[in-house]
This record gives structure tokens, C-alpha cells and sequence, in this order.
């Protein structure tokens, strides 16, 4: 059974930053792609990056590009979100998952304040 942990949430003013985790166990996901998304309060999940596991070419949503960075380290198992210049619209709970396989971890809170 795969699970994916994610880690890194946290307390940060506007305009700092944070780096996010994901571990995954139970299977090797290196050949994947995998996600993270979010969820503000009162408003559905959206997407906000993506990174192939055939090539790590990566996708951002219009809202982050240029702020945020998706990464992976295949010998960990693990995908990284790096998120510079927060913002307050920025608040949710992040979440990643391997879409494709119906795997998405718990989620980790990012609040961020002005």
C-alpha cells in the first residue's frame, strides 16, 4: 500500500518562504508524475504543480509560476515544493499525490500572514 507523507507546513509572513515535502513509501514512484494541490477554506482543491516521472519536466498553475518550484529525488522517493515570496492568498492545506494511481497524502497547513 502506498502512502505519501507531506511535511514543512507552517507559519510564515508574507513574503517568505517555505519548502514542502512528500515522502512516499509502499512503492517506488520514480517513473510517475506527482503533484501537489491545495485547498484554501471554502474553496475546492486546485492544482498547483506537477513533475513527470519520465523526463521531471514540471507544470505550475498560473498563480504561482516564477514563485513556486517543484522538485523530486527518486533515490528518496520524496517531491519538494519550494515556495518563495508567499502570500496571503497563498493559505491552504497542501496536499500531493500521484493522481494517475488515486494516491494523495493528508495534507500539511500553510498559513501564511500580512
Amino acid at each position: 500500500q502506498v502512502q505519501l507523507a507531506e511535511s514543512g507546513g507552517g507559519l510564515v509572513q508574507a513574503g517568505g518562504s517555505l519548502r514542502l515535502s512528500c515522502a512516499a513509501s509502499g512503492r517506488t514512484l520514480s517513473g510517475y508524475t506527482m503533484g501537489w494541490f491545495r485547498q484554501a477554506p471554502g474553496k475546492e482543491r486546485e492544482f498547483v504543480a506537477t513533475i513527470r516521472g519520465s523526463d521531471a519536466g514540471t507544470a505550475y498553475a498560473n498563480s504561482v509560476k516564477g514563485r513556486f518550484t517543484i522538485s523530486r529525488d527518486n533515490a528518496k522517493n520524496t517531491i519538494y515544493l519550494q515556495m518563495n515570496s508567499l502570500k496571503p492568498e497563498d493559505t491552504a492545506v497542501y496536499y500531493c499525490a500521484v493522481v494517475a494511481m488515486g494516491y494523495w497524502g493528508k495534507g500539511t497547513l500553510v498559513t501564511v500572514s500580512s
